[in-house]
């Protein structure tokens, strides 16, 4: 057991079977469990996302009704934003922080238990909603008013779900937040931090300042329901459209939440792969932190057809626009971290490749959804659709994945199968494009997202779309078995996990200096 254990597991050491997990207040174990929930949660999710293809496989209302299609369109953003790639984000930082940092475990290990295990819960009643008379939330993920208002006896439930993962997200922030400010080991100064603990800083940072923006936000929504008043409701005075502005005063740094730990990634992977130290990695902090600072000065992007005056529109477009500046400095800097590298291409490296590639893709359309002009074309199109999904499965997503396969030679003992590793990634990363690429078409022709049917026109695209819907759900099995394989045995791993790593730590830190995961660092 570690140092921060509790006293009685001093004396008596781990508790037996199952009581381990419930109990544990270890960071690795906590880890562990946030990674199993959010890959439970990701086949769930993804289940979910099935359904609304299936639907759109032809035109025509096929399959569901369109109230549960709606009902699929929120419940499957929520659970893959909240269940999967926070859960998982906050696993593989509780894994490995404490150790990238010198730490002998979180700095506050009971939190750490408790914020972990509210989560099933609130996925528990939020998912309960679905059985519930009037069914769950039809009202996007988003919760607009007055659509989400009229959503039946399930809304109470779906707002006290939502506040419990709140609480969860702001906790392991917190917690985050305390183990790289106390404990990093003498030496590891700000500035020698690896990058992942640097993304997963500023990520916190965000969790715990738009976190409560969210709760103040639904919890308004609660009290128009039932308590009579109207801070969303024109004919109390109030004004729907607040609605938004506060939604996405949460919403828009919430999307840099779900990136910004796979940039962290990425940026521990590449200089590992290509041998090299990262290129620039003060800029690469720099650039993080800016993304973060000017994540709240961009909201109303997502409401440039709301009406707001022309100063506003301007306002907003130039500073989304501003927000590639240092998104590009990332994309360059790990480029330049593989210019003239000794690159090798193993499953970790392949997907952070198709990371920056794809993510890349999502980015250019981003920037021209800042446009203002443009945007009044594409708003509520399946090219937003289009945009968001390049930036969240192969950006956010493959990140993650990138995360696991790098770490789980790491975590396991054993080396996981190369070969499968392989297909996983080629078999994902055809049927991603296969799936989204045709989105920007059908968005740009001018067919509306959410909506369980559309013009004949459309058909072609979207049973493409569907059939790669299909093929990259069933390639995720590919990750689950070769996860499995991988704990139950295989060949062992050694301190030099990459064949030809030629001296360097496989786990090679982004700055200097050069620490062992093996080895403590020695506090002298």
């Amino acid at each position: 057991m570690n140092a921060a254990a509790t006293e009685a597991d001093h004396h008596h050491g781990p508790a037996p079977g199952l009581m381990r997990w419930v109990t544990t207040t270890n960071h690795k174990d906590i880890g562990t469990l946030y990674l199993w929930f959010s890959f439970i949660m990701f086949f769930i999710g993804g289940l979910m996302a099935l359904i609304i293809r299936s639907e759109l496989f032809q035109p025509g209302l096929t399959i569901v009704d369109p109230h549960f299609f709606n009902q699929m369109t929120t419940m499957h953003a929520l659970i893959m934003i909240f269940g999967v790639v926070m859960p998982a984000f906050v696993g593989l930082a509780n894994w490995m922080l404490p150790i990238m940092v010198g730490a002998p475990d979180m700095a506050l290990p009971r939190m750490n238990n408790w914020s972990f295990w509210i989560l099933p819960f609130g996925f528990g009643i939020m998912l309960s909603t679905l059985f519930m008379d009037g069914g769950g939330p039809a009202a996007g993920w988003t919760l607009y008013p007055p659509l989400s208002l009229q959503t039946g006896d399930a809304f109470p439930y779906l707002i006290f779900s939502i506040h419990m993962l709140g609480v969860s997200s702001i906790m392991g922030a917190i917690n985050i937040v305390a183990t790289i400010m106390n404990l990093r080991a003498p030496g590891m100064t700000f500035m020698k931090m690896p990058l992942f603990v640097w993304t997963w800083f500023i990520t916190a940072y965000l969790l715990i300042a738009v976190m409560p923006v969210l709760a103040g936000a639904v919890t308004m929504l609660l009290t128009d329901k039932f308590f009579g008043t109207s801070f969303f409701n024109a004919a109390g005075g109030g004004d729907p459209v607040m609605f938004q502005h506060i939604f996405w005063f949460f919403g828009h740094p919430e999307v840099y939440i779900l990136i910004l730990p796979s940039f962290g990634l990425v940026s521990e992977i590449i200089p590992t792969f290509s041998r090299k130290r990262l290129f620039g990695y003060s800029s690469m902090v720099y650039a993080t932190a800016s993304i973060a600072f000017l994540s709240f000065i961009v909201w109303a992007h997502h409401m440039f057809t709301v009406g707001m005056p022309l100063t506003g529109e301007l306002f907003f477009m130039f500073t989304t626009m501003l927000i590639a500046v240092p998104t590009g400095v990332k994309v360059f800097n790990w480029v330049s971290t593989m210019w003239r590298g000794a690159m090798t291409f193993e499953t970790p490296m392949l997907f952070a490749l198709g990371f920056v590639v794809m993510f890349t893709i999502g980015g250019f359309s981003g920037l021209m959804l800042a446009m203002t002009p443009i945007d009044f074309q594409y708003h509520d199109t399946y090219f937003v659709v289009a945009h968001f999904h390049y930036v969240l499965v192969p950006g956010a997503i493959f990140g993650i994945i990138a995360g696991v396969y790098y770490w789980l030679p790491k975590w396991t003992g054993n080396m996981y199968n190369e070969t499968l590793g392989k297909w996983h990634f080629w078999t994902s990363t055809v049927f991603v494009n296969i799936l989204f690429f045709p989105m920007h078409f059908v968005g740009l022709a001018g067919m509306p997202r959410r909506i369980p049917d559309y013009a004949v026109q459309f058909a072609d695209f979207n049973a493409i779309a569907t059939i790669g819907a299909f093929g990259f759900g069933f390639s995720q099995i590919l990750l689950l078995v070769l996860v499995i394989k991988c704990i139950r045995g295989g060949d062992k791993a050694t301190d030099q996990v990459w064949e030809g790593a030629q001296g360097l730590e496989w786990t090679l830190s982004s700055p200097p200096p050069y620490h062992s995961f093996s080895v403590q660092p020695v506090i002298k």
